[in-house]
């Protein structure tokens, strides 16, 4: 711990908030919103579609808006998007705990995921831009830390407030992110990033073609598609073999998964990126992350099938599989993450990184939606070719690390030259 503690405090009082910030957003996040869709369904009686289309907006107005909240960033200034989104949260949050109609709470999750699209490119802009070029990598790598650890405590506390009440769940996940709001208004430092167009001199579409124009930039997006596809198959692909697996105690076991990810990722993140830069160049690791979050698919082939007993032995050889696949895939994730973050401001040439951030996750967002689809599909045909998700997946790893070496070794991973604009500062 000694580690993680001494690089939090060699950072700046405003990169120290962004850090526990985001602790906090996930912690609230996921004490929340992996028990909604029971809370509409059971709690308010509402029909399956219903729950999918509250469920489905609150996606859309995040992942597809993305790109919007990356604009408003770059020209109104990151704080204010940060302070934006929690104020959006807290009050999106705060109604899904006391509306019943349908319109409400689909008005009140459409609040919640616009919110994460104002606050999210705005702190990785901040953050990228405090720490400056030489600590970007380590500084992701530390934020990825305490992303991961919101990740894991706030399920279990969520758990432990809804044995009381989901109003209880959603007055404290609104609360901390009326916290949240507070601390930011008041200590976190105001950065007055490179903004020419904040004056005026550009508009939102000259800035959206200037970014889709950035051909590094955009192949390097579509690159990286596949491996959000593989990395949001701890929520889908090892959650369905779970409950495959292990009729009737799926939902233990999926929880069982989250944890191995979340420890994983939460305990080895700095030491994996310490070891990284110290043996390979960035690109390098980056290539190297995603091929093994590939290849943390491959175990389960031998968990193609229900096991053949009810045995200690045989659960166990059902179960190692799916927490090795959990456990490579987490530490894959660790790896490429901190690198990717850095490239994505590099690949921007310094201007407009927050827009650019949008449009970058608004691809991987789409890509998600995409491969959820294509997987959903070969699990279907699963009850056939039971090897087959975990054959695609590993081939969809191995393409996307493929593509990003290629592009590497081509000099199109290569930065675009800044433009000078009139009242930049570095």
């Amino acid at each position: 711990m000694s580690g993680p503690v001494r690089e939090f405090r060699s950072y700046g009082g405003g990169v120290r908030l962004l850090m526990v910030q985001q602790f906090t957003i996930n912690t609230a996040f996921y004490m929340l919103m992996p028990y909604l869709a029971a809370h509409l369904a059971d709690g308010l009686g509402m029909a399956a579609w219903a729950v999918g289309l509250v469920l489905g907006v609150r996606n859309f107005s995040q992942q597809g808006m993305f790109l919007l909240g990356g604009t408003l960033a770059d020209r109104l200034g990151c704080k204010r998007m940060i302070v934006a989104g929690c104020v959006l949260r807290t009050a999106g949050f705060g109604l899904l705990g006391v509306v019943q109609s349908l319109p409400a709470l689909v008005a009140a999750s459409a609040m919640t995921g616009f919110a994460g699209a104002l606050f999210n490119p705005a702190v990785r802009t901040y953050l990228a831009q405090a720490v400056g070029e030489e600590r970007r990598v380590g500084a992701f790598a530390l934020f990825n830390v305490f992303y991961q650890t919101g990740m894991c405590v706030g399920p279990l506390v969520g758990l432990a407030l809804l044995a009381v009440d989901f109003r209880l769940v959603c007055t404290v996940a609104a609360l901390l992110f009326l916290g949240l709001t507070v601390v930011q208004v008041l200590a976190l430092p105001e950065r007055d990033t490179v903004r020419a167009e904040r004056a005026g001199a550009r508009g939102v579409l000259a800035d959206w073609r200037t970014v889709v124009s950035n051909r590094p930039f955009m192949l390097f997006s579509a690159a990286m598609i596949g491996s959000y596809v593989l990395s949001f198959q701890v929520y889908l692909a090892l959650p369905l073999q779970a409950h495959r697996a292990f009729p009737g105690s799926g939902d233990g076991v999926t929880t069982a998964l989250f944890a191995v990810s979340a420890g994983v990722a939460a305990a080895g993140q700095l030491r994996v990126t310490g070891w990284a830069k110290k043996h390979w160049p960035a690109q390098r690791a980056l290539v190297y992350g995603i091929a093994l979050m590939g290849v943390a698919f491959l175990p389960l082939l031998l968990a193609g099938a229900p096991p053949g007993g009810d045995g200690t032995a045989a659960r166990a050889a059902a179960l190692a599989p799916l927490l090795l696949a959990a456990a490579l895939l987490a530490l894959g994730t660790a790896l490429a993450y901190p690198y990717e973050m850095d490239t994505v401001v590099s690949l921007s040439g310094g201007r407009l990184v927050a827009t650019h951030y949008g449009l970058y996750h608004t691809v991987s967002g789409l890509g998600i939606t995409l491969g959820n689809l294509a997987t959903g599909a070969l699990w279907d045909a699963a009850e056939r070719y039971p090897r087959l998700p975990w054959l695609a997946l590993t081939a969809t790893g191995a393409a996307c690390a493929g593509a990003l070496a290629a592009l590497g070794r081509s000099g199109r991973l290569r930065a675009p030259r800044p433009e000078p604009a009139a009242g930049t500062r570095a």
